[in-house]
């Protein structure tokens, strides 16, 4: 966001009073306050619209008071993952308590999965951080990432040993019940087909596997989010760990010869959205009706987006004025709607009371352990291939930990590595995939 938000600027007169000067979200404190108030008062006398305008009014709002909250508050905004994470946490909060109207917890709900502002979002995202990368670089950086992707997986089923070896429980229920839930790609895309895929192989309750695995892939989520933290401030204080958001070392191209943004206008940014539009388009028809898949292995809407962006991108076919376009609109979603979306993901996405339920000691550690193992195999993995290892370990290693979008956004947002989302997709999507396939060999291994 804005850093130069909540400001006190010494160059206004003195007679325009302190409170006009300081400003939220760039707006003066008395606009915003007359803002909050309308907020206030449709909750009190629950008239919040119940549609997208009602919805984003109340998001803007709530996400722009907790974002300066998160932002400034000390250690927070440095080892927790500041605003972003500040907005979802107590947003779930708000909800778990019981505190928000259900008309605004429905309106909110509907932004997010009707309209589907979280896919809107990534799409967006997705299509300006690929155009934005050489075409070169990006070739070589996909050709190795799946090896990395691998070598997460790797780290999380030793270490989840190790933490199974610690607590007493046998290597089949930590690689069935913890490795492989934590490492599939999220919810939709993880949990629930490893449950069915489960129940068909071994011939054990479904209900009875989702309901364990979810537990602990939401514990791992919120691990993976506090590593991508510290990742970020380990990076900070050893410069040469990270690319700043770049995942090849030596690409080859020095920062000074990089030529100058070329001059766009609105224009180009409205085609970034068109393009981004359009390929979603191509990709849901491909995952959803004319190649959903192989086998039980499925393919995901993003990931096809991933591909088709790439292919784009690597055979030239638009402009470096489209290319700019893109990335600007990337760039104002990112700058300017994330604290937007993260209310969206806390109300719509977050359930408290699963974490709190969730929240065992040996769960912590063990998810804990898996986490790390998924850090410290993506960043040699990645090192091996060429990559740095900070970068590696957040988009190939705790990407692959969360709980798919919505998760890749939380971790990227805490690491302040947005960049790197087009390669978190890969992993929660490609690598969920991957994990599906390991995962029908596992169960059938440990079956009785």
């Amino acid at each position: 966001m804005n850093e130069k938000t909540l400001t006190l600027p010494s160059s206004k007169p003195a007679g325009n009073g302190v409170l006009s000067q300081l400003t939220v979200f760039s707006l003066p404190l008395p606009l915003y306050l007359g803002l909050f108030a309308i907020i206030l008062v449709a909750h009190m006398t629950n008239t919040l619209p119940n549609n997208i305008v009602g919805g984003l009014s109340f998001m803007f709002v709530i996400g722009a008071l907790f974002g300066e909250l998160g932002k400034r508050l000390p250690i927070f905004n440095k080892y927790i993952g500041g605003a972003p994470i500040m907005i979802f946490l107590v947003t779930a909060w708000l909800v778990h308590m019981g505190w928000l109207r259900q008309n605004e917890i429905n309106t909110v709900s509907e932004v997010m999965k009707k309209t589907d502002f979280l896919d809107l979002f990534i799409a967006v995202l997705l299509t300006g951080s690929i155009l934005a990368v050489n075409r070169r670089l990006l070739i070589k950086s996909l050709v190795g990432y799946i090896p990395s992707i691998l070598a997460a997986v790797l780290g999380a089923a030793i270490m989840g040993i190790i933490g199974g070896l610690i607590f007493g429980i046998p290597v089949s229920r930590i690689l069935m019940l913890y490795v492989l839930p934590i490492m599939g790609g999220g919810n939709g895309a993880g949990a629930i087909p490893l449950s069915e895929i489960y129940h068909s192989v071994t011939g054990g309750s479904k209900e009875h596997y989702y309901s364990v695995a979810i537990a602990i892939l939401t514990i791992a989520n919120v691990v993976a989010i506090l590593a991508a933290a510290v990742l970020n401030a380990i990076g900070q204080k050893r410069p040469s760990l990270t690319g700043n958001g770049e995942l090849l070392r030596n690409s080859g191209f020095e920062a000074g010869a990089k030529s100058s943004a070329p001059s766009i206008t609105a224009r180009e940014i409205a085609i970034g959205l068109m393009l981004a539009a359009s390929v979603y388009t191509l990709s849901s028809a491909l995952s959803k009706h004319i190649l959903p898949g192989f086998g039980e292995v499925k393919i995901h809407t993003f990931a096809y987006m991933v591909v088709i962006v790439a292919i784009i991108n690597a055979c030239g076919w638009c402009s470096d004025e489209i290319k700019e376009g893109s990335k600007q609109l990337a760039s104002f979603f990112t700058s300017h709607l994330l604290w937007v979306l993260m209310v969206g993901v806390g109300i719509a996405y977050t359930d408290l009371g699963d974490i709190l339920n969730a929240l065992s000691f040996t769960n912590l550690i063990v998810a804990t352990l898996i986490v790390f193992g998924a850090i410290f195999g993506a960043a040699l993995g990645g090192w091996l291939m060429g990559f740095y290892p900070i970068e590696s370990a957040i988009s190939a290693g705790l990407c692959m930990a969360n709980r798919g979008g919505s998760g890749d956004l939380e971790v990227l947002s805490a690491a302040n590595r947005m960049s790197l989302l087009s390669y978190a997709q890969i992993s929660s999507r490609l690598g969920g995939g991957i994990v599906l396939v390991i995962a029908s060999v596992i169960f059938g291994m440990f079956s009785h």
